[in-house]
């Protein structure tokens, strides 16, 4: 409409193309806030996503509001969406944990193993307890000098039944994490369990703590370096991916 005589006219502000819309905004800062981890990019962003696995593993049970925690329930579907976004080539995985849930823990490890697209895991920190499979899951593991693994056996938290019964299921329970670590990396299944057993490292109980160094002299994890290498790693990986698909579709 024209402006009446007088009055000043008033130009709109320009939008910046590269402001997002607000509703854009929100549902990435709700994202971040609920899921810990930014969107699935889209067409004209990173080809790599990005997935964090932080704190404690919230399996079966709800843990206190104050514990930092990573949920399977929100890690499971974005590894399904992941697999199934065609903007996506890899992934990499930031693993800054002090274990969990073993069930939650082995399946998000199951799931990561199961990509077809390459993956790299990154250790930052320390990868404990049931985030040893995790870490381990990947394409290609990475730790950072600085970083731990704790190895032990698996412990249950709350009212425990004195029966054989127990004792046998926990075993069995021990032994797919066992098999699982063993089968996804270069340590053997002798020095896994020497390291789970090993008493006089830590306070008062039994296990022992892995430094960076030591996890690739082990055979736990493959390289010691940070982010860097991790990304430089996993865009090799994808360029052999996309040549083996290339090749193969040609085969067909």
């Amino acid at each position: 409409m024209p402006h009446e005589q007088g009055q000043p006219h008033m130009e709109e502000p320009a939008v910046l193309p590269e402001q997002q819309p607000e509703n854009q905004t929100k549902a990435a800062l709700d994202a971040i806030q609920q899921l810990g981890q930014m969107n699935v990019p889209a067409t004209n962003e990173s080809n790599i996503f990005c997935m964090t696995i932080v704190g404690q593993i919230e399996g079966h049970m709800v843990l206190p509001p104050q514990n930092k925690t990573t949920k399977y329930e929100h890690i499971i579907p974005t590894l399904v969406a992941t697999e199934q976004n065609k903007n996506i080539d890899g992934i990499l995985i930031i693993l800054n944990t002090v274990g969990g849930d073993v069930e939650a823990g082995l399946a998000i490890a199951e799931m990561i193993a199961s990509l077809t697209k390459p993956t790299v895991t990154v250790v930052v920190g320390g990868g404990h307890s049931i985030g040893v499979p995790i870490a381990v899951s990947s394409t290609y593991s990475i730790i950072a000098e600085s970083a731990t693994m704790t190895i032990h056996p698996i412990r249950l938290n709350g009212l425990v039944i004195g029966v054989p019964q127990t004792f046998e299921y926990m075993e069995k329970m021990q032994e797919r994490v066992v098999r699982f670590v063993t089968s996804h990396s270069r340590i053997t299944e002798s020095q896994f369990k020497e390291l789970m057993f090993r008493t006089g490292e830590l306070n008062r109980d039994v296990g022992t703590p892995v430094g960076g160094i030591d996890a690739v002299k082990y055979g736990l994890m493959d390289e010691v370096g940070g982010i860097g290498q991790a990304l430089a790693k996993l865009n090799r990986l994808i360029d052999d991916w996309k040549s083996a698909k290339e090749v193969e579709g040609i085969k067909q």
